[in-house]
């Protein structure tokens, strides 16, 4: 899935809130003493540090911070920007072979979002513990869906598995087996055609260059 860190790009489906109900949030952040102490003016550096912090706690690879904050070269949010006026993020990583998105705009800031991410996370992991429910399991409600724009590989679309080899004529069959379903005379819809046509004209590019 190809998500960009800047501007945010809001999981498709998840319902927004309205900024009336946002409020101001407090969170443990974790000092260089491993202390934690409770800051209300939370920055988006020590925000995104707890944050990876709990991402590596459960494995997860390959994360982007989705927000309005203009982003470094590293593709994180640059510290010290004005906040803007949609403070919502959407944090989107693979878990386990698997992409997840977990969105968040409950907060004013987009530090306190971010923040509350990395809260939710830890608590997530304190659950684990008990044993009834792997991180895995308990995090199959964030199973992400595309966000608004995002296009999936003409691969993902056709079934194709990633670094294996195809041919166009191998190519044209399993889009005539996928059209069976996309086609909205069949069920589909004229959508899920159109992405298919583009993945098959994308997958015979690729495969004729």
């Amino acid at each position: 899935m190809s998500v960009s860190a800047f501007p945010l790009q809001w999981p498709a489906g998840r319902v927004r809130k309205p900024a009336a109900a946002r409020r101001d949030g407090r969170f443990n952040i974790k000092r260089s003493n491993g202390r934690y102490l409770q800051t209300h003016g939370v920055s988006v550096a020590d925000a995104l540090a707890r944050l990876q912090d709990e991402l590596d706690r459960i494995g997860a690879i390959l994360p982007v911070v989705s927000t309005n904050l203009q982003t470094r070269l590293d593709g994180l949010p640059r510290s010290g920007q004005p906040e803007p006026s949609d403070p919502g993020v959407a944090l989107y990583f693979q878990l386990q072979g698997k992409p997840h998105c977990m969105p968040c705009d409950t907060y004013t800031k987009v530090a306190q979002n971010i923040a509350a991410i990395a809260a939710h996370i830890e608590a997530t992991r304190a659950i684990e513990r008990h044993g009834v429910s792997s991180v895995a399991e308990m995090f199959a409600g964030f199973t992400a869906l595309p966000a608004p724009g995002a296009r999936r590989h003409w691969r993902e679309v056709l079934g194709i598995a990633p670094n294996v080899p195809v041919t166009a004529t191998e190519i044209e069959y399993l889009f005539r087996l996928a059209a069976k379903k996309a086609h909205p005379d069949t069920g589909g819809s004229h959508t899920a055609m159109a992405e298919l046509n583009a993945a098959r004209d994308e997958a015979l590019k690729a495969v004729r260059s």
